[in-house]
């Protein structure tokens, strides 16, 4: 079994229980974190999100925008005013404290 835990900044983030996992699967993913220089938990939060997040898919936002373009919704140049007035930081997650 594998646990996972991590804070960032002022919030938590999720923690994950992998049970069952092969010591095959798991010593490969010790042997690729220390080619990598670096804990076993951290290349598995890398593979999970490059798993979750591919570079160069297609967002939420960017997927709305191209479909209002195409029904005639948006202009190009109100589209590049939308793309730069765009907030790019990612979300805080609300805190009740």
């Amino acid at each position: 079994m594998i646990a996972l835990m991590a804070k960032t900044g002022n919030y938590q983030v999720a923690n994950v229980n992998v049970r069952n996992l092969p010591d095959e699967v798991h010593r490969a993913i010790r042997i690729q974190a220390a080619l990598h220089g670096r804990s076993t938990e951290a290349e598995i939060r890398d593979i999970l999100e490059r798993a979750a997040r591919p570079e160069g898919r297609v967002k939420l936002g960017s997927f709305l925008a191209s479909i209002a373009r195409e029904v005639g919704g948006l202009t190009d140049k109100e589209h590049t005013l939308f793309e730069n007035t765009r907030i790019t930081s990612p979300a805080r997650a609300v805190s009740f404290e």
